[in-house]
């Protein structure tokens, strides 16, 4: 198991809830997690955990069966690799140079990336499609050019397990589906993804695990066919919607009901 969640509670300070209230959950190699909830649901506060950058105030989180309290951030990095949502360097970087920094977590303190490093980067740009890209400013690029050199970036790690915050959130229609379609891609290559969203649609395409995150800090988890239920998301969202099965597609969709 790559990460072992266990009763999780988590409350900013000054704050009057726990945004994190008991959640469990395990992340195994090559699952493919959805985590769904509402904005401000405290997904992105559940990855912040899970990266070491915040702490819990109780429960338990395991990254390859270790406390991760004990692990620094470079052990953690070398098993757990991170998409935001968006990202803005302090400096201006070519794509390639991006990308490479990627590979740091394995290369010792008292070194510089070298041929092997260099060999990964270019293997991920070429995983992804985009090595005409490589000698571009990243600062240039489209928000769903940048969305997916930051994922060849987390792939140059050589993780076990990407962590994807709403991935889509910035992007137009047609670069919410390319980047899907790779986060499927990767998953189906071996790679363990979690990815955090709060459109059911995008849980219904990828399939897989889901977890699904209440307005009160309690996390629920199944079979993407068995959790998502017209009941499940209308007590979520607050709102009625509808699933329909579409025979051509072979799959369920959930729409919204008439303005």
């Amino acid at each position: 198991m790559i990460y072992e969640i266990k009763n999780l509670l988590y409350r900013y300070p000054g704050g009057e809830r726990n945004v994190l209230n008991g959640a469990s959950l395990t992340v195994g190699e090559g699952e493919l997690l959805t985590i769904l909830g509402r904005n401000g649901a405290g997904k992105s506060t559940l990855f912040a955990c899970m990266l070491g950058l915040l702490k819990p105030q109780g429960g338990e989180i395991l990254l390859e069966g270790r406390p991760l309290p004990s692990l620094s951030e470079r052990q953690i990095a070398t098993v757990s690799a991170f998409v935001p949502q968006s990202h803005e360097p302090a400096f201006d970087f070519t794509v390639f140079d991006y990308v490479l920094m990627g590979c740091a977590a394995k290369v010792s303190l008292l070194s510089h990336p070298g041929k092997a490093e260099e060999e990964r980067a270019q293997r991920a740009l070429e995983q992804m499609g985009i090595s005409a890209l490589s000698h571009r400013s990243y600062r240039e690029l489209s928000g769903g050019e940048r969305q997916q050199v930051t994922i060849a970036r987390a792939i140059a790690a050589e993780p076990k397990i990407i962590l994807f915050d709403e991935p889509t959130a910035h992007l137009d229609f047609a670069n919410q589906i390319k980047v899907l379609r790779i986060i499927k891609t990767l998953s189906e290559k071996g790679y363990a993804v979690a990815v955090t969203t709060h459109d059911p649609n995008h849980a219904l395409l990828l399939g897989g695990t889901v977890a699904i995150l209440d307005a009160d800090g309690r996390l629920r988890t199944g079979k993407c066919s068995e959790l998502i239920t017209e009941e499940v998301l209308a007590g979520v969202y607050g709102t009625d919607v509808r699933l329909r099965y579409l025979p051509e597609f072979d799959r369920e969709v959930c729409i919204y009901p008439n303005l």
